[in-house]
């Protein structure tokens, strides 16, 4: 593959998963180097900031259908029982607290996200240009995951702590109906939060690249045109 076609691959990885970050007068196959090096630059720093601020704003997980974190779904008949017994309130302040954690911990998965891009080789640039709907978000989630996990924990145990998520569970326990197929091992809440927060950035990375990948109108770019446009 030559210098240049490399480039643009690069570049049009960045671009799906990001739009608008490269460039519109920036057509495919008229980059110089100098360009090259820039729009990727530019991607690098405009465009990973993009991909976390849906969720790492407040509200990004709690007003979003898709992500929002809501009680273990084997406590989903606990949970009637509570809103039933007029505890909703309290059931929704603990829903809150879940969601505010995970959106605290969103932006740290940016650097992570920086440098998995950074280490991209050109051979991962062909198989996501040319892969699934959701080949680039597959790559981060292969290459991230651990890592962006690691970095949630700490964000995630602090903010649980500060807005006492796990005290507020067990009260919430304690006062639920108790029935006969409950478990009586209890649940790591900071576990679930954990998993439910880098699950949730991952679901809207897919999204957006699904868009990108097939939707005409969000194909802001000659280069993602002369890509996807035919596919």
């Amino acid at each position: 593959m030559s210098k240049r076609v490399s480039q643009i691959l690069s570049l049009a990885v960045l671009s799906l998963l990001v739009p608008g970050c490269v460039p519109a007068r920036a057509q495919a196959g008229s980059f110089t180097d100098a360009q090259a090096s820039g729009g990727l630059k530019d991607a690098l720093t405009q465009g990973i900031g993009t991909a976390v601020s849906e969720t790492g704003r407040p509200g990004g997980y709690e007003n979003n259908p898709l992500i929002k974190i809501v009680m273990p779904e084997k406590l989903q008949l606990v949970t009637k029982g509570l809103r039933a017994a007029g505890m909703g309130a309290d059931v929704d302040k603990f829903e809150h607290s879940m969601n505010s954690a995970a959106e605290q911990a969103a932006p740290a998965a940016k650097q992570i996200f920086l440098a998995a891009l950074k280490s991209m080789t050109f051979d991962d640039a062909r198989r996501i240009v040319t892969g699934g709907n959701t080949a680039g978000t597959e790559y981060f989630k292969r290459t991230t995951s651990t890592d962006v996990s690691n970095a949630f924990r700490p964000i995630i145990q602090k903010s649980m702590a500060a807005n006492g998520v796990t005290q507020k569970y067990d009260a919430l326990m304690k006062s639920a109906p108790k029935l006969p197929f409950m478990s009586s091992t209890p649940m790591n809440i900071e576990d679930y939060v954990l998993q439910k927060a880098v699950d949730g950035l991952f679901t809207m990375m897919g999204e957006e690249e699904k868009k990108i990948r097939t939707n005409p109108a969000a194909q802001v770019t000659p280069l993602l045109k002369t890509i996807f446009g035919k596919r």
